[in-house]
């Protein structure tokens, strides 16, 4: 393939500034951007040409997309970007004017766009001569994009700007699951206990020459138990359980024996990516394993699989379960009642966390959800940063089943 060199021309200098202008945009909003891309794109909308609008998009989408969860960032900023319908005449022409975000400009449909997206389109403060009203553009710059910890911490995740999702995945790295400790069937020595230990006291007088034979005591190990999280990446959970993986990797470097799967259309086991210490490399592994990203979702189908095939290795040991879904079942609940009913009964505690719950007015009317409400023993909210911690705290603590998170929504909702 020849080489693009560059041109002279003011005509070409415009399509390579536009091209990287865009590329600036896609990287401020979180995709993995380099200079490298920017010159592959360049050189790779050359060479297709520009006859047609869907030949740009997939030209650069070949070249920027690297991930299924990057796809509806780019298509969003694509569709604003090159928003002008006759920009591609002007684009065989090489005749395609700067563009510049205007003080006050904003796109037509910013209400639908992510926040992220919204946030990198937004005009800067700019040097350029142009005259614009600096004191009220500072301040709804400062509105926008400032939040502090306090403010943080209730935003949702879905409604956060990409500086604030940088933010929040930090707190979460930092974050520590306090799970109970729980007494196992060993014991362990002990000053004081309430059971002797007869093996280790006739070993202490056999030492001693029989003349005293001091007791010895014991007491009960305990251990934290093995925890199970099974997530929801469909397509009405994507932006939420972008978040989690975030979330899950924390705790998988925090504790040993926790065990991580994600399902839609079917069950991935992602523990062994999750226990990368990077957690940006251990999430560009689960991508490239996971092959039902932000498509549908089979409940059933998939706790099917895991009843028949993973309980019995991970919920020994009196495992906690965190069961992270909407409850929206594609397959209408087929076989979920049964499957969620056996899991329910394999494991010491099993909790739903559904980020409709945030929704005062929320009520389990979808099939899946009415199947799996009388199976769980705690329903909670999972929707951003003080819900999390609010995990921490319930799961510092061992409550009789049904105690406590599901008896307390029930008790709302009459």
């Amino acid at each position: 393939m020849e080489t693009l060199e560059p041109q002279p021309d003011r005509e070409s200098g415009r399509l390579a500034d536009n091209i990287l202008y865009f590329a600036r945009t896609l990287r401020a909003a979180g995709l993995p951007v380099g200079p490298g891309k920017v010159l592959d794109a360049i050189e790779a909308a050359t060479t297709v040409g520009f006859a047609r609008r869907e030949d740009f998009y997939w030209t650069l989408h070949a070249v920027f997309v690297n991930r299924r969860d990057q796809q509806e960032l780019f298509d969003q900023a694509f569709h604003v970007f090159w928003r002008n319908p006759q920009i591609l005449e002007r684009v065989m022409s090489l005749l395609l004017p700067d563009i510049t975000p205007m003080a006050g400009q904003q796109p037509d449909n910013a209400d639908e766009l992510s926040r992220r997206l919204t946030d990198v389109l937004r005009p800067k403060d700019r040097d350029d001569g142009l005259p614009h009203e600096e004191e009220e553009q500072t301040e709804i710059d400062a509105v926008m994009t400032f939040s502090n910890k306090e403010v943080l911490q209730e935003i949702d995740f879905e409604k956060m700007s990409a500086e604030e999702l940088a933010e929040a995945k930090r707190a979460i790295q930092a974050m520590r699951l306090p799970i109970m400790e729980v007494p196992t069937r060993r014991y362990q020595a002990a000053r004081q206990g309430q059971r002797a230990d007869l093996r280790a006291t006739m070993r202490a007088g056999l030492r001693s020459g029989g003349d005293t034979i001091p007791l010895r005591w014991k007491r009960e190990r305990r251990r934290h138990p093995p925890l199970v999280v099974l997530c929801d990446i469909s397509g009405s959970m994507s932006r939420y359980s972008r978040m989690l993986l975030h979330f899950m990797h924390a705790v998988t470097s925090d504790r040993d024996r926790v065990h991580s799967f994600v399902f839609g259309t079917r069950l991935t086991n992602i523990t062994r990516h999750l226990r990368h210490k990077d957690v940006d490399v251990a999430v560009e592994k689960v991508s490239e394993s996971v092959v039902d990203w932000s498509g549908g979702t089979r409940i059933g189908a998939c706790l099917h699989d895991f009843n028949v095939t993973w309980a019995r290795r991970v919920l020994g040991q009196g495992a906690v379960v965190l069961l992270i879904s909407d409850g929206l079942d594609r397959d209408n609940a087929e076989g979920l009642s049964g499957e969620i009913e056996r899991l329910h009964k394999s494991c010491r505690r099993l909790i739903w966390l559904n980020p409709l719950l945030r929704y005062e007015a929320y009520e389990p009317r979808s099939m899946g959800a009415k199947a799996m409400i009388d199976h769980v023993d705690d329903f909670r909210t999972i929707h951003n940063l003080e819900s999390l911690s609010e995990l921490s705290a319930v799961l510092s603590h061992a409550p009789q089943r049904r105690e406590e998170g599901l008896t307390s929504w029930q008790s709302k909702q009459a």
